[in-house]
């Protein structure tokens, strides 16, 4: 961490107050029972992380949405998983006062549960991750308890799977008939059962929520999930207005877009001006060895 002298701009983080504590389980828990809201945002770099962090933000999912925000891919299927691992390091060592929450890509635990338990296991060794998340329905019970049993702490995924993209034909809402309601209550009970430590429900609508909201004991993040989540989780990149798309449940805070094209005009303007580093040069020849330089 800098903090240089003149006038460079001192930044301090949640890690290096003397008073923070780390973001656990028990944390979200307590936040939970006291009807204190948890903000969560999605977080790809150790840099990004840092600020969110000192700002106050107590849990950072890092997403699969990496794929679309960071390699600019059109869907969250094409995050590798080794990338995954090494961007959810990146995040921790930002931010080592957050709860990190680390998504397991796609492929990385439907085809064999033996798979699925070592693949969360490094993220929980190599990538630092508090938890993993998984877009699970009822049929992944019996991983959910494997990795519990295992020791890997799991955020089950329910509603809106983005990874089902391809099986659907896009993405879309749920819970608005009262059969996909009612399923998704008894998954979110099921997936409980099975020893999930928190929920995320994305797309849903808000009686769901507030229904399993009131049927489990353990936190309830939504993604567009109404109002009675215990927290709520946007993509950073569409809460600073850096999307091309916005989802109708984020309005951006900034649109830094929009600021970030005007910083590279101006850029450009001063490149090409020839102004740049005509006077400022930070790095100056002494006179003596200049004198020497040109008169070789």
């Amino acid at each position: 961490m800098r903090h240089d002298t003149g006038d460079t701009v001192t930044i301090n983080t949640m890690s290096e107050t003397s008073d923070s504590k780390p973001v656990t389980l028990r944390t979200l828990r307590k936040m939970a029972e006291r009807g204190e809201k948890i903000a969560v945002l999605t977080c790809y770099d150790a840099t990004t992380a840092r600020h969110l962090a000192a700002g106050g933000v107590p849990v950072l999912l890092v997403g699969d949405t990496a794929a679309e925000m960071i390699l600019g891919h059109d869907t969250t299927l094409h995050a590798p998983l080794d990338f995954m691992v090494e961007i959810t390091a990146a995040v921790k060592r930002g931010a080592p006062d957050c709860f990190v929450m680390a998504d397991m890509p796609f492929m990385s635990y439907q085809a064999d549960d033996a798979e699925a338990v070592r693949n969360a296991g490094r993220f929980l060794t190599e990538g630092r991750a508090d938890a993993v998340k998984l877009e699970v329905d009822a049929r992944f019970a019996p991983l959910v308890e494997k990795l519990a049993r295992a020791g890997a702490p799991v955020v089950a995924h329910l509603g809106s799977l983005p990874q089902h993209v391809k099986h659907f034909g896009g993405y879309r809402s749920t819970g608005r008939t009262a059969e996909q309601a009612r399923s998704l209550v008894d998954q979110a009970e099921c997936m409980e059962a099975a020893g999930a430590v928190m929920l995320l429900l994305e797309a849903t609508a808000a009686e769901v929520a507030q229904r399993i909201v009131e049927r489990v004991k353990i936190p309830v993040i939504g993604c567009g999930a109404g109002p009675a989540c215990h927290g709520h989780v946007v993509v950073l990149h569409d809460w600073l207005g850096l999307s091309d798309w916005q989802p109708p449940f984020v309005q951006p805070t900034e649109k830094l877009g929009r600021w970030i094209a005007e910083a590279g005009k101006t850029w450009v303007e001063l490149v090409q001006s020839g102004e740049y580093l005509r006077d400022t040069h930070p790095y100056p020849m002494p006179p003596d060895q200049a004198k020497r330089f040109f008169n070789r």
